[in-house]
């Protein structure tokens, strides 16, 4: 019980480093917004699941796996256009975040609480 609630204590104080770490690539552009706010406001909704005990440890985890992936997905991608994104990469960012949304809803709702 003790390992799960420091496991999702570091997972919970790490999550927002790796937001961060990519202010180390040029300045985004204009239209790229919509994906760092989506960003910040996806990792509040996984934090008040933990807060709330909607989300387990292992859910969290999880999630914060996904959303490190389509980080490292980002940089990639931005590293290849000097540090901008296409269009395409925005509509893949998109399309994954939206699938990651879905991911947050369903286990936050599922029947599966913190204990």
């Amino acid at each position: 019980m003790q390992l799960k609630n420091i496991a999702l204590i570091a997972a919970l104080a790490l999550a927002p480093l790796a937001m961060y770490a990519q202010d180390a690539t040029p300045t985004p552009g204009k239209n790229d917004y919509n994906i760092n706010q989506r960003k910040v406001d996806q990792q509040k909704r996984i934090a008040n699941g933990v807060r709330s005990g909607e989300l387990t440890a292992g859910e969290t985890s999880h999630l914060e796996h996904q959303e490190a992936g389509i980080n490292k997905e980002e940089r990639g991608m931005r590293a290849q256009d000097n540090g901008h994104l296409t269009k395409q990469d925005r509509k893949t960012i998109h399309q994954q975040q939206n699938q990651e949304s879905r991911r947050i809803y369903r286990d936050k709702h599922n029947d599966k609480v913190q204990k």
